[in-house]
């Protein structure tokens, strides 16, 4: 079968990730080029030695390859600000764009949520570490009952948050939040980042707080559970800490959550999560970076199968 050549421009820790998981891995798509910006980049003399098409020029150099012409769809690793231009080039010369970048240009996609939804968009937003690890758990949780307010804390090692992901921390927040609501199905969301120093590095680390309606608890469980089970079957380090919590929230002893912009009666779910990385490149402490290419990938090879299917009608 042809294999979907792709491009990724961004020669980062997130970007040589995801380029040696599209070449081990993926059995539908091709790297045709990686692109960065300093030619001493480990990434870019990585992808030289595994033979990927390189250029240290950025976009521009990007389009002036000769394998330009072939690649389908390009992955961004860069950074939000940087990807304001990149897509406008791209969608210029017909290119399919994966945005793993905060800009939220395109539809967020979490794959085992909405995975299928945007699959013609020309743009298409992978949120962040801390929305792929986390809104899966609050789409789990509103399809049973229904979540007013979520809320996720992502704590990830400070080794593992380049200066791409220290430069993109307010987009972060904004894009997570936003996202909790679009994708996660609640009607308020709010997202916290915690860059954690600790020695040894620790692996990423995920809470997950729901205020819902009162529902079955066990089917609340039951639809976390299945969810865990759906991400795990693209992120193998992806787990639950601990059994799902439940608090009873009675209007003796309201909450008061400002987001909300009042008091909450009701069900207070407590997700706990831990995500080890598959450490194809980086450690398996960068959980974070993990779910965010391993997300990405199958974004992709469904793209590249749904082009596919075009080409063939």
């Amino acid at each position: 079968m042809n294999k979907t050549k792709v491009a990724i421009i961004g020669s980062g820790n997130i970007g040589t990730d995801l380029m040696i998981k599209v070449m081990r891995l993926s059995k539908v798509l091709e790297m045709g080029a990686f692109v960065g910006i300093d030619p001493e980049s480990d990434g870019l003399k990585r992808a030289q030695r595994l033979g990927v098409p390189i250029t240290a020029g950025g976009i521009d150099g990007l389009v002036a390859m000769p394998e330009f012409k072939q690649i389908d769809i390009v992955f961004d690793a860069t950074s939000a600000g940087a990807h304001k231009r990149h897509d406008a080039v791209l969608r210029a010369h017909g290119k399919r764009v994966i945005d793993l970048t905060p800009a939220a240009i395109g539809p967020y996609v979490i794959p085992p949520v909405n995975g299928m939804a945007h699959l013609d968009a020309p743009n298409v937003n992978m949120v962040t570490c801390g929305g792929q690890a986390t809104i899966p758990m609050v789409h789990a949780v509103n399809r049973v009952a229904k979540v007013h307010y979520g809320e996720i804390v992502a704590s990830i090692s400070s080794k593992s948050a380049g200066p791409g992901t220290r430069a993109n921390i307010d987009e972060f927040t904004e894009t997570t939040s936003q996202a909790i609501v679009d994708v996660g199905g609640a009607t308020r969301g709010k997202a916290i980042i915690i860059l954690n120093p600790a020695e040894p590095p620790l692996i990423m680390r995920d809470t997950v707080y729901c205020l819902a309606e009162e529902g079955d608890r066990q089917a609340i469980a039951d639809s976390v559970a299945a969810m865990v089970e759906e991400v795990r079957t693209y992120v193998p380090g992806y787990r639950l800490k601990q059994a799902v919590q439940f608090e009873h929230i009675g209007s003796n002893r309201p909450l008061h959550i400002p987001e909300m912009g009042g008091d909450f009666t009701g069900l207070k779910v407590t997700v706990f999560l831990e995500v080890e990385g598959a450490a194809h490149y980086l450690p398996a402490y960068a959980g974070n970076l993990d779910i965010m290419t391993s997300a990405a990938l199958r974004t992709a090879e469904r793209i590249a199968a749904r082009m596919k299917e075009g080409v063939a009608a």
